[in-house]
């Protein structure tokens, strides 16, 4: 097995041999143990599972929170000659059904799938009939809601492992401390703990902080100093808008990102920064997960992460290389306000959170005791019109009732056309059709959809134009005649969040919000925020060896290439050369010496000798003779 799997690094990675940690990943994956790997960003994570799973029978589930990565781990596959498929939003359920069924009957090797897609029926309903040889869970912090990152979807994994309960489970993070990394095994159901972990060094990536109030004119120190291409994260999406024309004005090619853009033009701003038409990509955390360009030079933080994790993570985006990088920090006296003031809209008044969850029901029309397991269209910009009351604070709100079991938000997600007749089948029969066409239409529906008359179906549009050998134009306006003759109720195809009600519609008083998903939440966000503070305001230790000691309580030697070892090692040469320059002067005074006789009387290096004698002379403190030194008077 070890031949072949170095057969398979050579083959496909061009790898001689593995990368540190590797092969113990591996030969722990390959034996069947739930394991949990933690490795810094660029350690060649991806290669431990898609490696055993080149090496074994069946396919390999991986579980990713961004499109962005799936679709770039696919076409790098693809291009290996490897076989795999992505479901995501920007599919139509026709597609996602053909890539379903190849994992099936296929040949695939790996399946890329959002959390959220794990509990639709169409995926449990083929999941069961795959041949899973490997659950690979990347950035797996985000199952701990004690992370920096926590992502509710991500709980349904559980039930994933459920439905396979022999096939084991590898979780992947750059960043979990060890209270995290408990917890993520206990929410995987591990077998038994098992951890590797490699440091989290990073001997290429030089860390500093910059206390500034001019942001701009530190921004632009940094950039003009350091060759390459560079991010630039921000914590608003109008900041990122703002900075990057700012840096458009100063004559830099520069772009922004964030999560409000259509994914298109997401796609197409990220193809032009990764291929180097771009050289900076202003974002908020949005950007960056999971994309492979090794020769990021610098990533600034415009305003401070909310933690130590999530520094770490995003600063660990630059260097993958192993060249010279730099992480830097611009932070400014009223920055640790401003984190502040996000933590208390995050974590609203609980009066407030009972408030909005009374609001949002009406406003969607469910009454009390309505609406359990209903699901809805939702723009929640026109409900926070509607409401008054800020965007972030009524998300964060939904966020915390998604936690209690209230309801689930589903945002990054391609909804299909659904509909629901309002007549009977007798009752249709009387419904006016506009000629054969329709006719055809409509019977094609009612042969390819049951239920359709007792609850909402989703429905395939292309599907049905295809089978009707009409357009899906035509299918299209049919569909909307209908609706507005209150035949049926269709939803078309969106792309609009969706708000699933867990459970009936309860009185406002009724709701609770469970202490670790409030106020315990609440602290270990402070503490993780203190903790970057505290990385932020020393000046004295070793960054990385801050950052080391967080992550495994570890203490490493210093770096000796962060700002705190740099400011040291400065502070030492200087007292070097003061203490040389007294031990010259004091020679100096007992008598004339040749330059000889000095270097040789003085214990230290004797470049250094000579240049304290360079300034000496160039200060007039000593001069020469021709022959010999002489302190002047």
């Amino acid at each position: 097995m070890e031949q072949k799997l170095l057969d398979l690094l050579k083959k496909y990675w061009h790898y001689d041999s593995f990368r540190p940690m590797q092969r113990e990943a591996i030969e722990s994956v390959l034996s069947g143990r739930d394991t949990l790997v933690l490795m810094p960003t660029g350690g060649g994570k991806s290669v431990i599972y898609q490696l055993p799973t080149l090496a074994s029978d069946g396919l390999c589930i991986v579980v990713t929170p961004l499109i962005a990565l799936m679709k770039d781990q696919v076409d790098r596959l693809r291009r290996m000659g490897i076989s795999a498929v992505a479901v995501h939003s920007g599919l139509t359920s026709r597609q996602i059904d053909i890539a379903l069924d190849n994992c099936v009957y296929g040949d695939v090797k790996f399946l890329y799938v959002a959390p959220e897609r794990l509990s639709s029926e169409m995926f449990r309903l083929r999941v069961d009939r795959m041949n899973v040889s490997l659950l690979a869970v990347d950035e797996a912090h985000c199952i701990s809601q004690w992370g920096y990152d926590f992502r509710p979807a991500y709980l349904k994994i559980k039930e994933l492992r459920r439905v396979l309960p022999d096939t084991p489970v590898l979780a992947l993070t750059a960043s979990a401390t060890p209270r995290v990394a408990k917890d993520i095994m206990e929410q995987l159901d591990f077998a038994e703990p098992n951890i590797l972990q490699s440091s989290f060094l990073r001997p290429n990536l030089s860390y500093s902080v910059r206390q500034t109030d001019d942001k701009e004119s530190q921004l632009m120190r940094i950039i003009n100093n350091v060759p390459g291409c560079g991010i630039v994260y921000v914590r608003m999406r109008k900041s990122a808008e703002q900075v990057a024309n700012y840096l458009v004005e100063q004559g830099e090619s520069a772009s922004f990102y964030h999560g409000g853009l259509p994914n298109t033009e997401r796609a197409t701003r990220q193809d032009e920064w990764v291929s180097g038409k771009t050289r900076i990509m202003v974002a908020t955390n949005a950007f960056g997960m999971g994309i492979d360009k090794r020769d990021v030079r610098f990533v600034i933080h415009y305003t401070m992460s909310d933690s130590l994790e999530s520094y770490y993570q995003e600063a660990g985006r630059a260097g993958r290389d192993g060249e010279r990088s730099y992480a830097v920090i611009l932070m400014s006296s009223d920055d640790n306000r401003r984190i502040l003031d996000i933590f208390e809209k995050e974590f609203p008044p609980i009066p407030l959170i009972q408030s909005v969850y009374h609001e949002l029901c009406s406003y969607l029309g469910v009454a009390i005791g309505d609406g359990k397991e209903a699901s809805f269209v939702f723009n929640i910009y026109d409900f926070c019109r509607h409401i008054k009351q800020p965007t972030v604070v009524v998300y964060n709100i939904i966020k915390l009732l998604q936690l209690n079991g209230y309801m689930t938000l589903v945002e990054d997600c391609e909804h299909p056309a659904r509909l629901m007749f309002m007549v009977t089948r007798d009752e249709l029969y009387q419904v006016p059709l506009q000629g054969e066409k329709e006719e055809n239409i409509l019977r094609t529906i009612l042969r390819l959809y049951t239920g359709v008359f007792s609850e909402f179906r989703p429905i395939d549009e292309m599907e049905i134009a295809t089978v009707s050998k009409y357009s899906h134009t035509e299918v299209h306006e049919f569909l909307k005649r209908l609706w507005r003759a209150n035949v049926i109720r269709y939803i078309p195809t969106n792309h609009d969040p969706l708000i699933f009600l867990d459970e009936e519609r309860l009185p406002a008083r009724d709701i609770y919000i469970a202490p670790e998903t409030y106020s315990r939440r609440k602290e270990l966000m402070k503490e993780r925020f203190n903790h970057l503070l505290h990385y932020a305001n020393d000046s004295e230790e070793c960054r990385s060896r801050i950052i080391e000691q967080y992550f495994c309580d570890a203490m490493s030697e210093p770096c000796g290439i962060c700002d705190n070892c740099l400011a040291r090692r400065r502070k030492a040469k200087s007292v070097q050369t003061i203490d040389f320059e007294t031990q010259i002067l004091a020679l100096l005074a007992a008598e004339p010496m040749t330059i000889k006789e000095v270097v040789a009387k003085i214990k230290g290096s004797e470049q250094s000798v000579l240049d304290a004698l360079r300034r000496l002379v160039e200060q007039g403190a000593i001069k020469t003779d021709g022959a010999k030194i002489i302190k002047s008077q």
